[in-house]
């Protein structure tokens, strides 16, 4: 059980004109840390607020979680102390000054209803700072944590510098982590929402209530140093989910799953939203046989393939809502024993290859929402035939496609003018490997990077066409990836780099990236319990970029 309601602060103006008095709602006074100064520089993610006007204004501590959200204590913005607070623009004006000097608005909120925290939006990015990731799990009782905060000293009624606080974590509950300052240190009047840090940094909770025994103005027969934090550690999933609806690179991940196929998203951090399940929010088609996803600006273009053969679409626009699936099929024509589909944007329009009985077929949703008949690539192109794996790219306008036959792969493009190249052998130009089993593509300017899983998914390899024609040799990725076994790769061009993931046969979902510029590959990592996807195995997965 956690601690009491601890003595709530006065709202009251403790200090002159020029100065912050606290803000607070009666159950979660305003907190700053009477502590040793912080270290210069060493904590950079760390925003100092001031909410209202200069004649009747409050302090608060907040922590950058990317370039354009803090996070701190929901009751900062109460229009009134101990009311709550409502999603979007705050009741009274609110900056952020930011590690480097600069001021920012806040200008959106989204606060949690079960905890004293919220999540604000900066009007402009806060570029080239550093962020602070959420801890992956509350703290075990007798951990040291730090705290941080701008507010009120032990001598100091509104100190310029930031300071610093040890903590002895006493115990947590679903919503809340109580502590005890270490010493003499304790969390005072004047900063609320302060961060509360474990040794490796990452956010654990936001500093919310405090006893104040020891801080400036408290009376000297209060001795406790006793506070409560909101626990951050296990809104990973929530933070992502509201970040991801402020434009920006994204990552654009479907995955099917048994007859099911889910949605999510990888944000710039590196952090992924839950993931959706797609029918339950764009209509049920009796189930999902494999799918493809493409970006178009901020919008999420599905094409699923459905259990009865079909081909549908549905688009996730940028604010987070979906349309329903739509039959491409009555507007493009209906295909017949359809095995894969893969999509890629060109500008506004979008480029769509299909699979059926074992050809490539070929059709454009173009920007007015109408669809091109599919047609037989073979027809102007050359003849291909027993395809059993497909991949698309956009490189500058062209459409790249490559076609896994006999466990080989051939490519094509289509040019801007829509004149497509005849086939040609990929091993011929690029290296052979072996029997290819999964394949995808991710276009970056000019050059196409191709990813395979071979021989029954225990090898991978990466190559690049380049923008003259040349291709580079396929390197092998076994040794970076680890021995994992490949049952779909999805592939795509984000901002600079290249994201890459893998479903395996242990039933992960494997991420990694390279570099453009260094052409250096980040190490693997598991997307996080795939949160969301209750069905297994899992199967087809396909990525996207979107702004």
């Amino acid at each position: 059980m956690l601690a009491p309601r601890l003595r709530p602060a006065r709202t009251t103006g403790l200090l002159s004109a020029t100065a912050v008095a606290a803000g607070l709602i009666s159950a979660a006074p305003a907190l700053a840390v009477a502590g040793p100064e912080a270290p210069a520089g060493q904590y950079k993610s760390i925003v100092k607020l001031n909410i209202g006007d200069e004649a009747n204004s409050r302090a608060c501590t907040a922590t950058l979680v990317d370039a354009n959200w803090i996070v701190t204590a929901a009751s900062c913005f109460a229009g009134t102390p101990g009311t709550s607070v409502p999603a979007g623009k705050p009741a009274l004006k609110s900056m952020a000054t930011l590690s480097d000097g600069r001021a920012v608005e806040v200008v959106d909120l989204v606060p949690r209803t079960d905890r004293d925290l919220v999540l604000a939006r900066l009007a402009t990015a806060a570029t080239g700072l550093p962020w602070t990731r959420l801890a992956p799990a509350a703290p075990a009782a007798g951990t040291d944590l730090t705290a941080a905060g701008f507010g009120r000293t032990k001598t100091e009624w509104v100190p310029d510098k930031l300071h610093t606080g040890t903590f002895t974590t006493n115990a947590s509950d679903t919503g809340s982590i109580t502590i005890t300052g270490k010493g003499t240190d304790v969390l005072c009047k004047g900063d609320t929402g302060g961060p509360l840090l474990n040794a490796a940094g990452q956010l654990v909770g936001v500093n919310s209530r405090s006893w104040q025994g020891g801080c400036l103005g408290t009376v000297t027969t209060e001795t406790r140093t006793g506070a409560i934090s909101a626990r951050a550690d296990n809104l990973s999933v929530w933070s992502a989910e509201v970040r991801s609806l402020t434009a920006g690179w994204k990552t654009e991940a479907v995955v099917q799953a048994g007859t099911s196929l889910y949605q999510g998203i990888r944000l710039e951090d590196g952090s992924w939203t839950g993931f959706t399940d797609v029918q339950s929010k764009a209509g049920n088609i009796g189930g999902v046989r494999s799918a493809t996803v493409a970006g178009i600006n901020g919008d999420t273009h599905v094409v699923a393939l459905g259990s009865n053969g079909r081909i549908y679409h549905t688009i996730r626009k940028a604010d987070g809502t979906w349309g329903t699936f739509g039959d491409v099929g009555a507007e493009a024509g209906v295909l017949s024993n359809v095995t894969q589909v893969s999509a890629v944007s060109t500008g506004s329009e979008m480029q769509v290859v299909a699979v059926s009985n074992g050809k490539v077929f070929h059709t454009v949703r173009r920007a007015n929402g109408t669809w091109a008949p599919f047609g037989d690539v073979a027809s102007v192109s050359s003849p291909m035939s027993g395809v059993t794996s497909i991949a698309t790219a956009n490189t500058g306008g062209e459409l790249q496609v490559i076609a896994i036959t006999g466990g080989k792969a051939y490519h094509t493009l289509r040019t801007t003018a829509g004149h497509w190249s005849v086939w040609g052998d990929v091993a011929q130009a690029a290296g052979a490997t072996g029997p290819i089993t999964s394949v995808a593509m991710a276009g970056m300017g000019s050059t196409a990077h191709i990813v395979l899983a071979t021989d029954n998914g225990t090898r991978q390899y990466h190559a690049v066409r380049l923008g003259t024609g040349g291709w580079s040799t396929f390197k092998e990725l076994t040794a970076h990836l680890g021995n994992i076994t490949v049952k779909s790769v999805g592939a795509a061009g984000v901002d600079r780099d290249v994201e890459i993931a893998f479903t395996t046969s242990d039933n992960r979902v494997v991420h990694t990236s390279r570099n453009t510029a260094g052409a250096i590959f980040t190490n693997p990592v598991t997307v996080p319990t795939i949160q969301g996807i209750a069905a297994t195995p899992l199967g087809s997965i396909a990525l996207a970029g979107t702004l």
